[in-house]
Parts: C-alpha cells; structure tokens; sequence
C-alpha cells in the first residue's frame, strides 16, 4: 500500500503539488487522488516515473513510501500510519 503522508511530503520535498505529479504521470487529478490513498494500484511504470520525478534514490525510502505494511485506514478511507511504524516528517514550521 501507498503511505500518502510520506508520498505528500515527498511531492512538496521535490517542490510541486500534486496537480504538477498527476499531469506529468498523465493522470486525471481524480485518478492520482485513488492511487495515492489506496482506492486503486498505481502501476509499476507509475512508481518508477515518481522515483524519478520526485528524486526517491534512496532504497528504504521508496519501500517506505510505495510498500508500505504498516498503513491503515480510517473511517474516510485516509491512510494513517501505525504508531511504532515508519517515521512520520514533521512539516510544521518551527517557532
């Protein structure tokens, strides 16, 4: 499963918005919406161009964000990760 907090904030890491992703992956702004939170698969093509797009070198990274065990859902259908599991970025700004 995707982990979409970790994929959100790698989309603002590479400095685009999800719009930016979804046109460059020639996606409608509805169908990245379903892979990112789970309602559909993205496809393997899908996963590399992100790799690339959004510059994920890093090995765990990738696993972290696009193999994710340790997602669950809540009653929207929002992925939420498991307290204990991967490492959530803060990306409050700090005082």
């Amino acid at each position: 499963m995707t982990n979409t907090l970790l994929l959100n904030f790698a989309i603002k890491r590479a400095g685009l918005t999800q719009k930016e992703v979804s046109r460059r992956l020639k996606l409608s702004d509805t169908g990245f919406y379903r892979k990112a939170t789970n309602l559909t698969e993205f496809k393997a093509s899908e996963i590399a161009a992100l790799y690339d797009l959004l510059k994920l070198s890093s090995y765990e990274e990738q696993q972290r964000i696009f193999f994710a065990d340790d997602v669950h859902l809540n009653e929207s259908n929002t992925p939420l990760p498991e307290s204990g599991g991967a490492e959530v970025p803060n990306t409050e700004a700090k005082p």
